[in-house]
């Protein structure tokens, strides 16, 4: 059932005020309450189709609420599922900020531009992945060029999704696993791990086979809301990495140059830049910075943007419903018993369904979303 205006509208004293509420239980209803907020906010929205279906043969889409003036110099951008199950996150901030702010908190030649579930089908299955089996944030490379080669990945891929998923089984491919550890260390495990590869497509973190669906739907979506505009500024939510409940503005620019100087005087000290190492984010290969980077490009368009990354559970856990995510989908059945353990590991990895968590989700993002349309007002950087 479609969330109502009644139900999004919480208020103390008639002023609105955030709510977890706005958090939803899946794909369908997360949708249905971003076009009520949407409805509520004055937005127009738009809707791009996605070819597959959802668990329950949903049709998936990715929407777009605009608000204020189609002609403003400025826009704010919120994206919203980069890595599908995490969109539980970004999809509550967008709902709450559109029935709570809204065009109230535009000043003038402002808008924002909302973008809800840009990987609806990693959302609606509880998996990272696109349909196509990418980590979209290593899609976003040249698919003209030869990809990055990822040699580590290729001594552990057998390892990391073995096909049998038995106690032995698995205790075999943990005790190959932490050989290799323990023989490269732990930043060369982690960059083997996670650092993207374009050899195995039903592995993690593959980034290769052309352009994904939502690659190309978020280009289209730049084409007709951001091109020519003076100043952009995109939060990316994200969840998984950081300690639990806290936010962090994550960075890929070079050091000192005009970009990277915007970041600081946007958010503050509380930024951090992969390139001077402040961050457990590194800069990879097909990163959405990149591309969006590489078609918004100054003097005309002043892009200033930033992962906004919430803390989960420890890294280890997140690994593991990570790569039994993947046995599920190569070797076993998506919608066989096995299945609901599995993607109940995935939601609770990167989506606690607390209320603390989720206060402390709304309270960054208001607060990272304030300042950079506040950062966009001021030409000096």
């Amino acid at each position: 059932m479609a969330a109502s205006h009644s139900e999004l509208r919480w208020a103390v004293d008639d002023v609105p005020v955030s709510s977890v509420r706005s958090f939803a239980a899946d794909y369908s209803e997360a949708r249905d309450k971003f076009l009520a907020a949407a409805r509520l906010a004055g937005a127009t929205t738009f809707r791009y189709d996605n070819p597959t279906k959802g668990p329950r043969g949903e049709s998936l889409s990715t929407d777009v609420a605009r608000v204020g003036a189609d002609d403003a110099s400025k826009v704010v951008v919120a994206i919203s599922s980069t890595h599908g199950v995490e969109g539980y996150c970004g999809s509550g901030f967008q709902v709450d900020w559109l029935a709570t702010v809204g065009e109230a908190g535009l000043p003038a030649d402002t808008a924002a531009v909302f973008v809800h579930a840009i990987n609806p089908y990693g959302f609606a299955w509880t998996r990272r992945v696109t349909e196509e089996g990418n980590d979209l944030n290593r899609n976003y490379v040249d698919h003209s060029k030869p990809y990055p080669v990822n040699e580590g990945y290729l001594e552990i891929a057998d390892f990391l999704i073995p096909p049998n998923l038995s106690e032995a089984g698995a205790n075999a491919a943990e005790a190959k696993l932490a050989a290799y550890r323990k023989k490269v260390g732990d930043i060369a495990y982690f960059r083997a791990v996670s650092g993207g590869q374009y050899s195995h497509a039903d592995g993690m973190f593959f980034g290769g086979g052309g352009p994904a669906w939502s690659n190309r739907t978020l280009h289209a979506i730049v084409d007709k809301f951001l091109k020519g505009r003076g100043d952009v500024s995109v939060i990316d939510f994200h969840t998984g990495l950081g300690p639990y409940g806290y936010g962090e503005p994550i960075t890929h620019y070079d050091i000192d140059t005009p970009a990277s100087r915007r970041v600081r005087a946007f958010w503050g000290e509380s930024v951090t830049e992969s390139k001077r190492g402040q961050t457990a984010s590194q800069a990879r290969d097909g990163l959405g910075h990149y591309g969006l980077n590489r078609v918004l490009r100054e003097p005309e368009t002043r892009l200033t943007m930033c992962t906004l990354e919430y803390g989960t559970f420890d890294r280890e856990s997140g690994q593991k419903a990570f790569r039994a995510d993947h046995w599920l989908h190569k070797y076993g059945d998506p919608l066989g018993k096995e299945a609901g353990p599995i993607r109940a590991a995935m939601r609770r990895q990167f989506y606690p369904d607390t209320d603390d968590w989720k206060e402390a989700v709304l309270f960054r993002g208001h607060q990272i979303t304030r300042q950079a349309i506040a950062g966009m007002q001021h030409r000096a950087v």
